[in-house]
């Protein structure tokens, strides 16, 4: 039976769904680009090197080798109860806020940057006091944190006049602080602000951070529980070194989560904090149920266990 016109028209249309189909797809892959791919938005540092000192619950001190950059993941120093269940004396420098400026005017630093991830005691404790103290002894101290709660009359700016501090002038950006997505640059220091599932006591989001120094890209996660757009994270940002909470208890992941956080960040090296500092966390041993778990879930990923004023300087 010869075939009708209406035959001939549907093998057509047929043919050119196809090609059309066929086209939009090979679109769609070619504007999703894979992690870790050269079409990555940020790509992965490499060569540089970082100092990264614990400082008990999830306070960390990171810095370049030779201490012309310092980062400060949270404000909790003097305050800080995190040294006493591991028997280790509080260093003399994070003693008092006096002790504190004195050390870090010592070493003569370009910048320094206090970066706030949300506003829990344990976090933020002496915030405001290091702050001034810092500013009073003409160090180049700047800080940075979800651009609501810095800036915002329902949020941190009160607490900011009564430390007798311009939140205009010490907080980056000009005192609005990032917002996610953005971008916040002290000397030769680039933060960034990324999602934390967690809460606030001032409502305002809860954050982590991603921090460019020394040559080297670190994840500070702040508190939070493992949550899927860590992929996206990973992806996005290319991190080289995971500051990661592994404390669990009723606040935040613990070891087993922290390990696939960082698996899905795809970083090469993590540090375990913000565990053995209160009676919520896991005590001393979590460091090495971290370790353990890692082994299992992501073994080609270093890990360093810290005690309270250990330092670890990391090459990436």
């Amino acid at each position: 039976m010869k075939p009708t016109n209406f035959d001939r028209r549907r093998t057509l249309l047929r043919g050119m769904l196809g090609i059309g189909g066929a086209l939009a797809l090979g679109a769609c892959g070619a504007m999703a680009p894979r992690a870790g791919s050269s079409a990555a938005i940020n790509p992965r540092l490499a060569g540089g090197r970082v100092s990264v000192r614990w400082l008990g619950g999830g306070i960390v001190e990171l810095a370049t080798p030779d201490y012309k950059q310092i980062a400060y993941g949270d404000a909790w120093f003097w305050s800080n109860a995190g040294w006493t269940r591991f028997n280790v004396p509080k260093a003399a420098e994070y003693s008092s806020k006096e002790a504190f400026a004195q050390y870090v005017r010592g070493k003569n630093p370009d910048a320094v940057f206090v970066l706030l991830t949300h506003d829990h005691g344990d976090h933020i404790g002496d915030y405001f006091e290091a702050l001034k103290a810092l500013a009073d002894a003409g160090v180049p101290v700047m800080t940075a944190g979800q651009s609501d709660l810095m800036r915002a009359p329902n949020g941190l700016v009160p607490e900011f006049n009564k430390a007798d501090l311009d939140n205009t002038k010490i907080v980056v950006n000009g005192g609005t602080g990032i917002n996610f997505g953005g971008t916040g640059r002290h000397g030769a220091m680039t933060a960034r602000l990324v999602p934390a599932v967690h809460s606030n006591f001032h409502t305002f989001p809860a954050a982590g951070f991603i921090l460019d120094i020394g040559g080297t890209r670190a994840y500070i996660s702040g508190d939070t529980d493992l949550y899927g757009d860590m992929k996206l994270v990973g992806e996005r940002y290319q991190p080289n070194v995971a500051i990661i909470c592994v404390g669990g208890g009723p606040n935040t992941m613990g070891p087993e989560e922290a390990a696939v956080a960082c698996q899905w960040l795809g970083v090469q090296h993590a540090v375990p904090v913000h565990y053995a500092h209160n009676a919520n966390v896991l005590g001393v041993g979590a460091g090495e149920e971290f370790r353990k778990a890692m082994a299992r879930i992501a073994p080609s990923i270093q890990v360093t266990v810290m005690k309270p004023g250990d330092t670890q300087l990391i090459s990436t």
